[in-house]
């Protein structure tokens, strides 16, 4: 009988040890759910700013240094991203043709991103 419980005991305790197994931390954390109303990037709040810091040197009204366009309102801003490449010229690298900024540094890749989700949130205004 002592085996009996001696052996019970173990089975026991292997089965427990077994079943409290992880594969990794996430395991063990709650999934958390999508934000369901995710903030939306708009000009007035998110795009402007990046604009005036990086384009308005060259992109003013009216504009300077080989400049085509004015970039001084959301209607040319809004404008600039749906006819004339706007984002490309941002997304593209130092030395490929139509770089922008002309002369300068490549924006952070997150002030991209922000332009690039304005224009999948529908370009809103505010």
């Amino acid at each position: 009988m002592k085996k009996y419980l001696i052996f019970s005991a173990s089975i026991i305790t292997i089965f427990s040890i077994i079943s409290c197994t992880n594969h990794s931390e996430n395991d063990l954390l709650e999934p958390v759910p999508p934000d369901p109303d995710p903030e939306l990037v708009t000009y007035i709040d998110d795009v402007k700013v990046i604009i005036d810091n990086n384009c308005i040197f060259c992109h003013n009204n009216p504009p300077v240094n080989g400049a085509p366009n004015s970039l001084t309102t959301y209607d040319k801003v809004k404008s600039a991203v749906e006819n004339s490449n706007l984002i490309n010229r941002i997304s593209a690298q130092p030395g490929e043709a139509g770089f922008m900024p002309f002369g300068g540094t490549r924006l952070p890749q997150n002030l991209i991103d922000k332009i690039v989700q304005w224009e999948t949130d529908g370009l809103l205004e505010n």
